[in-house]
């Protein structure tokens, strides 16, 4: 599951999920959850009548979640909320103006099904923290959360770091 909190961003957004839906071997492994706020009034509409129809013709699965405004100071809110919703093995903080680089992404993280680590992706900048973390779902099971506070990346790369868990994947961001 990608889990996206994202408000007022339409380009950007759009060209953020088409290039990880596009480079993903299966679509079947895929599910969107997305964050809005109920008053984001540019993101929504854009979701709603272009996004979301080119979701549903590329049969892409995908949930939409409504919030209340928390901002970006509670991050963590919303990607919680998002993670507590979801089924998928796998759990990505994403970021909605990111870009996916790598063919077969998905692919690259169903080889770790099974292993408790955190997924580290290479970056620009490739920062000593996973910027994208990818944790599995038994992460939020274990904590009941992925993180405290809205540096859900810091959070997570500091307790993969000490647990020895960070795992760094040929996936290029």
């Amino acid at each position: 599951a990608i889990l996206l909190a994202t408000r007022g961003r339409t380009h950007s957004l759009g060209r953020s999920i088409k290039s990880m839906v596009e480079l993903a071997d299966s679509v079947d492994r895929i599910q969107f959850m997305f964050a809005f706020d109920r008053d984001d009034s540019v993101g929504q509409p854009y979701f709603f009548t272009e996004l979301q129809p080119w979701l549903d013709e590329h049969d892409v699965s995908y949930t939409v979640m409504q919030f209340e405004r928390q901002g970006y100071h509670r991050l963590n809110v919303y990607n919680n909320r998002m993670a507590e919703h979801t089924n998928s093995r796998w759990l990505m903080i994403w970021n909605d103006d990111a870009v996916m680089e790598t063919q077969g992404w998905d692919s690259v993280i169903e080889q770790y099904t099974g292993q408790f680590k955190l997924l580290k992706v290479h970056t620009h900048n490739d920062h000593p923290y996973s910027i994208f973390p990818i944790v599995p779902r038994a992460w939020y099971h274990t904590m009941q959360h992925l993180s405290r506070h809205q540096m859900i990346d810091a959070e997570l790369s500091q307790m993969a770091f000490v647990l020895d868990l960070m795992q760094v994947v040929d996936i290029d961001v």
